[in-house]
């Protein structure tokens, strides 16, 4: 059986992505993967998503995605993607033993925030540990909190959590920054924030009732000298990485590896395979524009089905 549309991924861009189509009686089947729900089911607290005024948690956010797909009939299967055949068509997606054959692909893998390893960042993940601070920045208004990190996502995470926080300590293990000169500039002349160079963060210190964060153990990298000090939050900001391994080689991406669309669409540079959400998207990352992203993919298989004689 050759199937209209296979999603692959289930964040928010994947979930819309099958509602759409699924609306539009094109029976997709959606590869879940082995993070069902993407980055938001390690989210607490979700208050910038409309419709939802007293704020909402992640997971169940995620849940109310799937179970409204669920009703207009999505196949969903808990399932990883092992590897895909894009050089023909139909395309071909392999999941273990099995084989599933579609004429066209949604691809809404996400992209995974960099983390510098510590167990204690899982501990605390959700809890004073964050990777965005558009998403958790508001939830430290009038604290102190610590940014890792020395490229343009570091300055930009600092100098957007500086609307909030009374203080933000900027930590580097080198003694410059990578990020570019303007970037640069707006965090060095801002005058809410500290900048500590030739630092790495040691430990994440906290208690666990209530699991908060409560300060950090810092380390001199040329000294080896370590103090600790007390802090409210931590943002890790040292990159994110998208999931893309499956399509390397075969799709149009950048040196990162965020996959290239044609501007205003999700198209790739397959025809029948579109990209949405996190995947190709290195600038907003929210949850919101990967919804948007997955409507319009949605949308623009419906069309390139149509036109291909198969909707």
């Amino acid at each position: 059986m050759v199937h209209n549309v296979i999603i692959i991924g289930s964040g928010p861009a994947g979930y819309t992505a099958a509602l759409y189509t699924a609306r539009a009686d094109l029976k997709p089947i959606l590869f879940a993967g082995y993070a069902p729900g993407g980055q938001l089911m390690i989210t607490t607290d979700v208050e910038n998503y409309p419709g939802f005024p007293e704020g909402i948690m992640g997971p169940e956010m995620m849940d109310l995605f799937r179970r409204q797909v669920e009703r207009f009939g999505v196949e969903i299967h808990q399932k990883h993607v092992d590897k895909v055949d894009l050089s023909q068509r139909p395309f071909k997606i392999f999941v273990g033993e099995e084989v599933f054959e579609a004429h066209s692909l949604i691809l809404s893998t996400g992209a995974s925030a960099k983390w510098l390893g510590l167990q204690s960042e899982v501990t605390f993940g959700g809890f004073g540990v964050s990777a965005c601070a558009t998403c958790d920045g508001f939830f430290f208004r009038n604290k102190q909190v610590l940014v890792v990190g020395g490229g343009d996502t570091a300055m930009e995470e600092a100098n957007y959590l500086t609307r909030h926080a009374s203080k933000v300590i900027l930590i580097h293990r080198r003694h410059e920054f990578r990020a570019s000169k303007i970037m640069q500039d707006r965090v060095l002349n801002n005058p809410k924030v500290e900048v500590l160079y030739n630092t790495t963060l040691d430990e994440i210190l906290g208690t666990p009732h209530p699991k908060k964060v409560t300060g950090v153990r810092l380390q001199d990298t040329v000294t080896g000298e370590k103090r600790e000090m007390p802090i409210d939050g931590v943002f890790v900001a040292i990159g994110h990485k998208p999931n893309s391994e499956l399509f390397h080689g075969v799709l149009d991406m950048d040196p990162v590896g965020y996959v290239l669309t044609l501007p205003g669409t999700t198209k790739t540079n397959i025809p029948g395979v579109f990209a949405a959400g996190d995947l190709a998207d290195s600038v907003y990352r929210q949850a919101v524009t990967a919804a948007g992203t997955g409507c319009m993919a949605a949308i623009d298989v419906e069309r390139f089905l149509e036109a291909e004689g198969h909707s």
